[in-house]
């Protein structure tokens, strides 16, 4: 096997498709990288089981074959060679990396233990790559990061003809946002698919440019399969096994009572007077005609408290809210001012959850189809 690619194309193919593998594995053959070279170029490929990654690079290739070779490796040593072409081969058990006057030597891996990648259905659909990946970094945020219950660790996708609703919950705060899409023939309403958030939000990151995105979601074998495809990239997911949480009844139809505030401004406010808070705390929001006033009563050395401007619609409320998980939901909203709304529980004394959506001005709602809904206490049990 010989061929010579573009430095920077091959460094950029090969940290494709080794970004989604696990930094430890409990196979070693699933850490590596499988290069196929044919007259028409190379084809780069990862896959642990979980996750599988390919793309495909033009080479000027003189010797057709297959290598498998260790992914973190290669991607450290492709970023990092100097400005030339690079020139790869293998010669029995060796492969030989050369970039200018740099030269490296590398042990292959047996192919033949390498899996098979799993193979890719008719597409389900078509949707915008950029309004995918501003989606996706809206709702992951919202996900659990607790293994102790898989099912809320992923990303709910739920598919209609015409609207694709990305779902996630860490039982404090639910995170919805709906974007429009062209489903394939053989879309049915109701069709869902759970992904891991974690590797979701690589996949927005890495297609967020590409024009437009195809997904795919197949079953084969007792096992679910996600696929997104774009520039001649590829990567599956397995879905993750279980029933999300029905969480979308949490959300309210209509709230009259809600305070409109500049979204930077609120951002830097809970950023300053959060800081006297000891870890695990919440902050005080007191919302009336006057305005919003942020309180922290911290440690026996430190409180803070700051007033900003707040257009209120309905009665003064106080309510208690982390503000970690309070930036999270502002960070999303991609407007200029916020729409904090303030739900009810049977206890009149007690506010409900708070619900954040986008506001374009003062008394103009945005228009991305973003919910946001905390509370301070659990959501589901």
């Amino acid at each position: 096997m010989k061929f010579q690619v573009n430095r920077d194309v091959f460094s950029e193919a090969v940290s494709f498709a080794v970004k989604l593998l696990p930094q430890r594995t409990t196979l070693p053959i699933l850490s590596g990288i499988l290069i196929e070279a044919t007259a028409d170029g190379l084809t780069l490929s990862s896959f642990d089981y979980e996750v599988s990654a390919q793309t495909e690079i033009a080479a000027q290739v003189e010797e057709p074959g297959k290598v498998l070779v260790s992914g973190r490796l290669l991607a450290d040593i492709a970023s990092r060679l100097p400005n030339a072409p690079v020139t790869f081969s293998t010669d029995e058990g060796r492969i030989s990396v050369s970039c200018g006057s740099a030269n490296f030597t590398l042990l292959s891996m047996p192919v033949e233990e390498y899996p098979t990648l799993p193979q890719v259905s008719a597409q389900s659909g078509v949707l915008p790559a950029e309004l995918f990946a501003a989606a996706v970094s809206q709702v992951a945020v919202a996900a659990s990061r607790d293994d102790v219950t898989p099912v809320i660790t992923g990303v709910q996708l739920e598919i209609s003809e015409n609207s694709l609703s990305l779902i996630a919950t860490d039982r404090y705060r639910v995170a919805v946002r709906e974007i429009e899409w062209t489903g394939g023939e053989s879309v049915t309403d109701g069709l869902t698919a759970l992904v891991p958030a974690r590797t979701l939000t690589e996949i927005g990151k890495t297609f967020g440019h590409s024009g437009s995105i195809s997904v795919a979601i197949t079953s084969t074998d007792e096992r679910e399969l996600i696929a997104f495809q774009a520039d001649k990239k590829t990567v599956t997911s397995l879905l993750i096994k279980g029933n999300f949480p029905p969480v979308k009844r949490l959300f309210p139809e209509v709230v009259d009572n809600y305070a409109v505030i500049n979204t930077a401004e609120l951002i830097e406010a809970v950023r300053r007077v959060s800081l006297v808070l000891e870890r695990e705390a919440a902050l005080r929001f007191s919302f009336s005609i006057e305005g919003l006033t942020l309180e922290a009563i911290g440690s026996e050395q430190a409180q803070a408290s700051e007033t900003i401007d707040a257009f209120l619609t309905g009665t003064d409320t106080v309510v208690s809210l982390k503000p970690a998980f309070l930036l999270d939901g502002l960070g999303a909203v991609h407007s200029e001012f916020v729409r904090i709304s303030f739900t009810k529980t049977e206890n009149p004394n007690k506010p409900g959850p708070v619900l954040i959506t986008s506001q374009a001005s003062k008394d103009q709602p945005g228009a991305d189809n973003y919910k946001y809904l905390l509370q301070p206490n659990l959501l589901l049990r």
